[in-house]
């Protein structure tokens, strides 16, 4: 299978992208003469792979010994060559985190406070460049919520962006689940909890992540009381939330900012295993398909096994458009009916039907944070399903993307624009040109 890297971004036809592109472009006008022979540098280097926010922010202390061998120590004497001296008088490098196309992200400690950050420094001299750092700019500096990762501050220089974020070092939340040794109903329900209050922000916002998955739900730090952040806003962007705007209603479907939140989306794009439906058929979508993810999420907490799950692209988007899917297994029979009728809630072919952020939040299994459910330890289950799904994850793509930032663990990345005209062939091929058949004959739920 593919391990496509790139994002596929919607065009900058919205007033915000389009004020960030526009700020990021003439600054890089008003010193083009005087960084012309830099310019000429930078292009013989060749381009630079894409990361994701998500990786990011995943450095943990256990990356501190590795500084003490001397390659590693050139490495980030390397990396510090390649930083503003401006930045690097604020912030004293420590690590590489990942790199990508357009961006490096380096884990830095603030030279006052000694406090750790994430910086991802973007390439912005290209046009591509300019988009991907605007498209992920104008999203973060909207945000501030505890339980998404919060942008600190930003750098802008003509050639260059650095963006200053919060670091994550409690690991990913399947990690958290597979290092506690104990996990029931109720530490699932918690861990939802806190991502639905982020996403609930994000939708209020306008805002639909269009990524969402286990590998973007980051905690803070490692204590048991850490809160769960939603990270990675790569592929995030203004729209599909036209009931859900901030600011006070208005009837011309735009918030008070002027900014319209009422377009649908259209672009295709996500990690295959957690699109929707309506992504996968190319109908234009909405935050609902952030919905869907999310009971992809708490289909895989409560289990450690996916929902849908297959070697074929095409028979994985078929077994997706037909919300084919069971609750057979192990440890299914010990779940309780709650949370099974909270993940059917989400993962329901009509979008229009989901439970909304708001509602999901308030669902009896999430409210009573289990408290009927059984008390039974899911963690063994749930640790070999995951097991099993590494292994076979492995076997199959064996060098999968140890040098990518923005594919998943399993090898299977983001939907990419030159893998859209083969998906494209593919869908014709399954039958998948056809959604009005897949909507007027939708699954009635799982087997239970």
């Amino acid at each position: 299978m593919g391990c496509g890297n790139s994002k596929v971004l919607p065009g900058a036809t919205k007033k915000g992208y389009v004020s960030v592109v526009q700020s990021l472009v003439a600054f890089s006008k008003a010193h083009d003469d005087d960084d012309e022979p830099k310019k000429r540098k930078e292009k013989q280097r060749g381009p630079w792979l894409s990361t994701s926010i998500k990786n990011l922010q995943t450095a943990s202390n256990s990356q501190q010994p590795m500084l003490r061998d001397g390659r590693h120590q050139d490495k980030v004497a390397m990396y510090k060559d390649k930083f503003d001296p401006r930045v690097t008088a604020r912030y004293d490098i420590k690590a590489l985190i990942g790199r990508g196309s357009f961006s490096r992200v380096v884990r830095v400690e603030h030279r006052a406070t000694r406090q750790p950050f994430a910086i991802k420094m973007m390439e912005v001299e290209a046009p591509e460049g300019r988009e991907v750092c605007a498209s992920e700019l104008v999203v973060l500096q909207r945000v501030s919520h505890s339980n998404v990762i919060q942008l600190i501050e930003v750098f802008q220089f003509p050639q260059r962006v650095y963006m200053v974020l919060e670091l994550a070092t409690g690991g990913e939340l399947l990690d958290r689940v597979v290092s506690r040794g104990h996990f029931t109903e109720r530490d699932a329900s918690q861990a939802l909890l806190m991502v639905l209050a982020g996403v609930e922000y994000l939708h209020n916002l306008g805002i639909t992540h269009r990524d969402l998955k286990p590998e973007n739900l980051l905690y803070y730090h490692p204590g048991a009381n850490s809160r769960l952040l939603v990270t990675d806003f790569g592929l995030a962007t203004f729209g599909g939330t036209g009931t859900e705007v901030s600011g006070p209603d208005r009837s011309d479907g735009r918030d008070h900012t002027g900014a319209d939140r009422t377009w649908s989306l259209r672009t295709t794009c996500g990690t295959p295993e957690y699109m929707a439906p309506e992504v996968l058929l190319r109908k234009p979508y909405s935050c609902a398909v952030d919905m869907w993810a999310l009971g992809v999420i708490a289909y895989i907490v409560l289990s450690g096994s996916m929902p849908f799950e297959d070697d074929s692209r095409t028979r994985l988007y078929g077994s997706i458009v037909r919300g084919k899917y069971s609750f057979h297994g192990d440890p299914w029979p010990s779940v309780s009916n709650l949370a099974k009728d909270f993940i059917q809630r989400l993962l329901l072919l009509d979008p229009a039907t989901r439970l909304t952020a708001n509602q999901a939040i308030r669902h009896p299994w999430v409210v009573t944070m289990a408290a009927g459910s059984s008390m039974r330890n899911l963690h063994r289950s749930i640790s070999q399903n995951l097991r099993q799904r590494t292994s076979r994850s492995s076997s199959r793509c064996p060098s999968s993307t140890a040098s990518s930032g923005d594919s998943n663990s399993v090898g299977l990345g983001r939907l990419t624009s030159l893998e859209k005209n083969q998906e494209q062939q593919q869908g014709r091929a399954s039958g998948l040109t056809q959604p009005q058949r897949a909507i007027q004959h939708p699954a009635r739920g799982p087997s239970n």
